[in-house]
């Protein structure tokens, strides 16, 4: 054990104190500012059925705090899916130090226990839960009562904190619960309205089988050991459970069989049983387990008289801040009060929700802020109707279901819980898949705390395919009628049974808290697929209308938010404010306004002049200097140098995205700027781009189009694919893409719109020769319509076959600029071939670059590249040579752009 020292910072090794009860080990660890937590470790053998004589063995740890005489409450922790009793630790130390006797453990299949998760079997995991319970009652340091009857609560998340609602109806001594981010009804969570939630089961059993995926915030950090002899399928899976999951996997449909077993584990079964104080804290960010688990937990044990508080946290499985702090505070007030009997404890409100303050500007992360009410509003109060218009409307599902539609995805709740700000999220719907109804703009600001209802007629045209299958969400549309956000990226699916009779749905949307602003729609969206669901593989075709064109919004009104105060700094800020405008009088300098555009230059595609930048920190270091260049319509340039020759400082100056030090870049006559309108005629490739592999390439043209801001119509979508020549690919998922067509997408990307000039950055990076020779077409092709082409490449062979002209720059300055013929095939490099392939010595090249009329020499393969001031010098420099006892072989004009290259930059190689 380690134990830290009162009144001094000393740590001292004293050994180890084996405690042989049970099997366990006991660790104390103490601090000035709290007392000593003890933990004692154990493993207990529980039946691994009933009546059965198997064992498995439970991983469990006992934490108390103080002294050990006393008797306290006890809490059994519960760890989330995946996971293990590790996770739950700090919480456990801290409820010990408030004076609690804590119990964790590992469930079955997870940790260092052994025997096969049952997603919380009654017959396993359950009566796993009454024996740990049995055993706190013979604990000295648990207060009881009655003999047998310790005063215990039930605490956990996901997993865990469905175990704390399945051990209160199954277990009468269980006295106050506070589940976290769990469900109520298994089989409705994974199978919601008769639709298989493919994405999230996927994760469930895959976890089950070989451990957790990569771990969010918040999330378990333990996988489970592998099982003996494992050989793949559902790993340390129940036999049924695997069954069933393989099955409904495998049809995509769930069955009556699938969802009894699943019901038959869900709290819901003994809900009439549950009848102590429930803290319910549920996740807004969450497409696993949404807002309406937690309504039907909180119906329910509220009809059963038990007292319940109900508290929507921000985050979720979906990810965002889980609020893991204030929760775990809430937790422990709440089993104050109702362990304790702290009739003063502060257990907080009925009812709170954590919603968007804004963005922290030191840091980026969103602000929250509470708002309660001193009851639970529920999922439909005081709603508002709200028009919708839209004729009847016929969409798709498309055959095999692909590609889906995107609403929310596990691990993704950042973006989620973003959608406050209006930040629009990633929530993407294909042309021809979705039908959507509309309302007019608001006239005055709405807040929907719950869930809104709207009814619709739906009819299928699908012979093979009876039911209809579709997913309802409501968008938050902006006043610009193209940016649109869905409220925590989640959508509720529906299957409708016998659908080619016309078939009236009441919809029941996802149960959200969103601030919907003046002069915004709400736009109703069914849409035939979603990626986190399954969805018919057989095409349909689906019609819809409104049944009675409204949507009835619920509000809560009574849930209010408290005026968050003002930081202590802030009442500084209108002084600083004031002493930072006075000096900025005396101090600051005048901008330099920007140049009045050139018309002599309205037609030039770009002329750069005296272009200067300087190294950061350097006087007299440059990374461009004095660089003047002129290119014109039509014209494909290779721009050329070696590593730090100031390209890529090019590039970026061009671009607007850093500023020069002297002289100008003017594209079209108009100085750049960063942000200059005049930018919007140029396109830029630069290093790939980053495209989202699940999507087609159509389908990410269409989002980068959208981010601009700009009109659908001047995308000039179709012309920039035929230049790009993607064909059919277009239309599949860009994960299936080689790196010759994701390069194309990329150059597809930058032509967007046809700027009449475009820039290239090694855009031929990763490819194969085919694929290079395909590149090379396109930018001749789309130079042909009279644009301009700017193309900065390594691959000096290739850059000679695809372009015009080229600039050639060395140490950040202009070696030369011309057409490619006039740098590769001028008179003035001279090839010296050597006899026998002799080497010649770097002293005697450096006499060859010393003589009269020779501007540079260098080393080439076949023996001296050599660069005249004037090409009537050639029989001069013959003698010369044969002076120099050079064993010359022949000498003629060199033309291959590599060699012309390493004479213009003198051949050092760098």
């Amino acid at each position: 054990m380690n134990l830290r020292l009162r009144g001094r910072r000393l740590y001292a090794a004293v050994g180890a104190l084996a405690v042989l009860v049970g099997g366990g080990t006991w660790v104390a660890a103490a601090s000035d500012a709290a007392p000593a937590v003890h933990r004692e470790d154990r493993f207990l053998a529980m039946p691994k059925a009933p009546g059965s004589t198997g064992k498995v063995r439970i991983d469990t740890s006992f934490f108390t705090a103080g002294s050990t005489g006393g008797r306290r409450p006890a809490v059994l922790l519960g760890h989330g899916f995946g996971g293990s009793k590790a996770e739950v630790r700090a919480e456990a130390e801290q409820l010990a130090r408030d004076g609690y006797a804590v119990l964790t453990w590992s469930a079955r299949g997870f940790g260092r226990s052994t025997g096969k998760i049952g997603l919380n079997d009654p017959k396993a995991e359950v009566a796993d839960v009454s024996r740990l319970i049995d055993w706190l009652a013979r604990r000295p340091e648990v207060q009881l009562d009655k003999p047998g009857d310790p005063r215990v609560g039930v605490a956990g998340a996901s997993y865990g904190g469905a175990v704390a609602l399945l051990a209160a109806g199954y277990d009468r001594r269980v006295d106050a619960i506070a589940p976290q981010i769990t469900y109520w009804n298994l089989a409705d969570a994974l199978f919601p309205n008769g639709v298989f939630k493919k994405l999230w089961a996927g994760i469930f059993f895959t976890t089950g089988a070989v451990g957790p995926p990569a771990v969010a915030a918040g999330a378990s950090t333990q996988a489970p050991a592998p099982a003996a002899g494992h050989s793949g399928g559902c790993g340390r899976f129940a036999a049924d459970l695997c069954a069933m999951y393989q099955r409904v996997a495998v049809s995509g449909v769930p069955d009556t069989a699938a969802r009894r077993l699943l019901e038959a584990r869900s709290p819901a079964a003994v809900g009439d049983r549950i009848k102590v104080p429930t803290l319910i804290m549920q996740g807004q960010t969450d497409s696993l387990f949404p807002l309406g688990q937690a309504d039907a937990m909180e119906r329910a044990i509220r009809r059963n008289g038990a007292p319940v508080d109900v508290d929507w946290a921000a985050g979720g499985h979906d990810g965002g801040d889980r609020e893991t702090a204030r929760l775990t505070a809430r937790t422990a007030a709440w089993f104050d009060r109702y362990l304790k009997g702290d009739e003063g404890a502060a257990t907080g409100p009925a009812f709170r929700v954590s919603r968007s303050g804004g963005l922290d500007s030191t840091d980026g992360t969103v602000r929250l802020r509470g708002a309660e009410a001193d009851r639970y509003p529920g999922l439909g109060n005081d709603p508002r109707r709200i028009p919708l218009a839209g004729r009847e409307q016929r969409f798709a599902n498309p055959a095999g279901g692909g590609p889906p539609a995107v609403s929310a995805v596990p691990g993704a709740g950042a973006l989620g819980s973003l959608t406050a700000l209006g930040a629009g999220g990633l929530a993407t719907d294909f042309p021809g898949q979705y039908a959507h109804f509309d309302s007019a703009p608001l006239r005055t600001p709405v807040h929907l705390t719950g869930s809104p209802t709207a009814t619709v007629r739906v009819r299928s045209a699908a012979p093979d395919a009876p039911d209809a299958v579709f997913f309802a969400k409501l968008y938050d549309v902006a006043p610009d009628g193209r940016r649109q956000t869905l409220p925590s990226q989640l959508v509720t699916p529906y299957r409708v049974e016998g659908a080619r009779e016309s078939r009236t749905v009441r919809l029941q949307l996802p149960a959200v808290d969103h601030d919907f602003a003046a002069g915004h729609r709400l736009r109703l969206v069914l849409a035939a697929t979603d990626l986190g669901y399954a969805t018919p593989a057989e095409p349909a075709t689906y019609t819809v209308s409104l049944a009675d064109g409204a949507l009835a919004v619920p509000t809560a009104p009574q849930v209010r938010s408290a005026a968050a105060p003002l930081p202590a700094w802030t009442w500084g800020l209108p002084a600083t404010a004031a002493v930072i405008a006075a000096l900025l009088l005396f101090t600051a300098r005048r901008r330099t306004a920007a140049p009045a555009p050139d018309p002599a230059l309205a037609e030039v595609p770009l002329q750069i002049t005296g272009l200067s930048k300087r190294y950061a920190g350097s006087a007299d270091g440059y990374a461009v200097r004095d660089l003047t260049f002129r290119v014109e319509r039509g014209q494909v340039l290779g721009l050329l140098g070696p590593n730090g020759a100031g390209k890529t400082t090019t590039l970026r100056m061009l671009m607007g995205l850093i500023r020069p030090d002297a002289g100008e870049v003017r594209v079209f006559g108009r100085a750049v700027r960063p942000g200059a309108p005049v930018l919007s005629r140029v396109g830029a490739f630069v290093e790939g781009a980053g495209f989202l592999p699940h999507l087609t390439g159509r389908a990410n043209l269409d989002l980068y189009w959208q981010a601009t801001g700009r009109p659908a119509a001047d995308a000039h979508l179709d012309e920039a694919l035929e230049i790009a020549g993607l064909g059919g690919a277009l239309d599949r998922a860009v994960r299936t893409y080689s790196q010759g067509m994701r390069q194309r997408l990329a150059l597809a990307q930058a032509m967007l719109g046809l700027p009449d000039l475009l820039i290239l950055d090694e855009p031929t990076n990763g490819l194969d020769p085919p694929q290079i020779r395909e590149m090379r077409e396109v930018m001749i092709r789309y130079a042909a319509a009279g644009r301009t082409v700017i193309v900065s490449s390594h691959l000096l062979a290739e850059v000679e076959q695809s372009c015009t002209h080229l600039v050639v720059m060395d140490r950040g300055q202009l070696v030369q600029a011309g057409p490619v013929a006039d740098i590769v095939g001028s008179g003035d490099t001279l090839l010296v071939g050597v006899a026998d392939g002799v080497r010649l010595p770097d002293a005697l090249v450096e006499k060859v670059g010393a003589l009269p009329g020779v501007v540079s020499a260098s080393r080439a393969e076949e023996g001296l590249l050599v660069r005249l001031a004037d090409p009537a010098g050639t029989p001069g420099l013959l003698g010369e040579l044969l002076r120099l006892d050079i064993p010359v072989h022949r000498v003629g004009p060199h033309r291959r752009l590599e060699d012309a290259f390493l004479t213009l930059i003198g051949g050092d190689g760098r």
